[in-house]
């Protein structure tokens, strides 16, 4: 297994999806100018407390609170009392694969050394990391600023042995893998509790694997536009380079030009619909599927500034010995990240929703059998093909839709209007999350409806190399209906296979 080392280099959302899948195992810096810059801060602290400075969150209490002066006694008590009164998350909880990802996130940012931690802190967070220790963590309760406060409640609890992980398989207490490994809980050092908890990396962890999600599906949708094109005789000069160099958004112009490559010409030219301008769902596909593929720039460099930034508050500058007192907890940028992806991703789950719509209706699909049932002329009257998949579609689009309301717009004063304006990453990362689930579903049906229609117009034989591939693909999972059937297995299948991100994508350029 590759090793990825974190606290020098910036991660890529790659990085962390390596690490949420296992497919990496991390490590901490071995030079000695990164161990002497985490030193550095652990110590500036233990100094600072020796000199009874005033600190935030250390000999202060919390937010509203900060006027509390914290007796020099109990200081070392605070970060316990943080992480167990923090501990209030409902909800369903992440899954073993978020939860990896939210845990190598909050490492990076606390590994870059402005956070005070020390080094057996981010060695705990690695061990947890390789031994697949995970924490469960619910997934409601944070409003995005002061970061995703309750939820990595549960990192620091899980650390002291206080909360359940994941492991083996299982969820357990951990104080159960303490003892199984013959192991101490960590003790928090005065300033840890804070700085594992005031950050933003429960959302952008969610955005890096919603981002490389999205991806998947604009691959997948490019595909079925592709087939759909063919099956419905559409007219593949509506992907004309000349044109789209008319228009020149790069993203668009790059699904325009796969629609070109991988559609077949001798198939274009022998079915050929004699409608001169086919309906929007066909013609605007690049239009539509190239605003996400335009936007994968800026979102990208969103969502990893915010992974490789210090995020809790206050910070600790290591080099020149002062405490920094700000709002970077603030997670407005993978709000607005999120808010955008989740918008983009609907409207795509429209377009191939109205894509299914020409296909299953004779009206307008150009010779193919109603519903694309593939039943022989005796058995047609009983068989209704893709009826039932079509309403399914129409459901799945209309809850991706009503799920695009803008998260970021909700703020709420909370915590004694302390923290008066936040952010609700967490929750716009929630919803694409819940958007792009609903959008798989909606293109796993558009994989078995294209592959159908392709069948039933006889053009299996006449597909480019991509989308035989791309065909072959989707029959892994899913057979020809003929006679009506259950597709609920087979449907589920594809989703799981589009869920594991890179499946599709290293399938078609092998």
């Amino acid at each position: 297994m590759q090793v990825l080392v974190v606290g020098e280099n910036p991660l890529s959302i790659e990085d962390v999806v390596a690490v949420a899948r296992q497919e990496k195992s991390v490590a901490l810096p071995a030079s000695a100018e990164w161990c002497e810059l985490i030193q550095r801060g652990a110590d500036f602290l233990d100094q600072l407390l020796q000199d009874e400075g005033v600190i935030y969150g250390v000999t202060t209490g919390y937010g509203d609170s900060c006027l509390v002066e914290i007796p020099a006694h109990q200081v070392n008590e605070l970060p316990l009392h943080l992480s167990r009164f923090h501990g209030c998350g409902l909800g369903q909880n992440l899954d073993l694969i978020s939860a990896r990802a939210v845990v190598v996130t909050r490492l990076c940012s606390l590994a870059r050394g402005y956070s005070g931690v020390s080094h057996a802190l981010l060695q705990r967070l690695v061990w947890m990391l390789n031994e697949n220790v995970i924490p469960v963590i619910p997934s409601e309760g944070s409003v995005g600023a002061s970061g995703d406060l309750t939820p990595l409640s549960y990192i620091a609890g899980a650390l002291v042995g206080e909360r359940d992980v994941y492991y083996q398989g299982q969820i357990v207490p951990i104080s159960q893998v303490y003892a199984e490994k013959g192991m101490q809980p960590l003790v928090m050092r005065p300033k840890e509790g804070l700085a594992l908890m005031n950050g933003t990396a429960v959302m952008t962890a969610i955005a890096c694997l919603n981002y490389k999600k999205a991806e998947q599906i604009s691959l997948a949708s490019t595909c079925i536009t592709a087939l759909n094109v063919l099956a419905l005789e559409g007219n593949p000069s509506h992907f004309d380079e000349v044109l789209f160099a008319q228009k020149p958004h790069p993203g668009q112009q790059h699904i325009a030009a796969q629609l070109r490559d991988w559609l077949n010409s001798e198939v274009q030219t022998e079915h050929q619909s004699s409608r001169l301008q086919d309906r929007y769902s066909l013609r605007c596909a690049p239009h539509i599927i190239g605003v996400f593929e335009d936007s994968k720039v800026w979102l990208r460099q969103f969502i990893e500034n915010e992974l490789n930034s210090s995020n809790d508050n206050p910070l600790i500058d290591p080099v020149n010995l002062r405490v920094l007192h700000g709002g970077h907890f603030y997670g407005g940028h993978i709000a607005q990240a999120m808010d955008s992806l989740k918008i983009m991703i609907a409207n795509i789950a429209d377009l191939m929703d109205r894509q299914l719509a020409q296909l299953v209706d004779y009206k307008m699909n150009n010779g193919l059998p109603r519903n694309l049932t593939g039943a022989t002329d005796e058995r047609l009257p009983l068989n209704h093909g893709f009826k039932a998949v079509q309403i399914g579609v129409s459901a799945w689009t209309a809850e991706a839709l009503k799920q695009t309301l803008s998260a970021s717009i909700f703020s709420r004063s909370t915590e004694c209007h302390n923290q008066d304006k936040v952010s609700m990453g967490t929750i716009a990362a929630r919803d694409a999350s819940r958007v792009i689930v609903l959008t798989e579903q909606v293109i796993a049906a558009l994989c078995c409806a294209s592959v159908q229609a392709i069948h039933l117009k006889t053009l299996d034989e006449k597909l480019s190399e991509v989308l035989d591939t791309f065909k072959a693909w989707v029959l892994q999972t899913f057979d020809y209906v003929v006679e009506d059937r259950p597709l609920q297995g087979e449907l589920q299948h594809l989703v799981d296979r589009l869920e594991n991100l890179e499946l599709l994508n290293s399938a078609l350029v092998r």
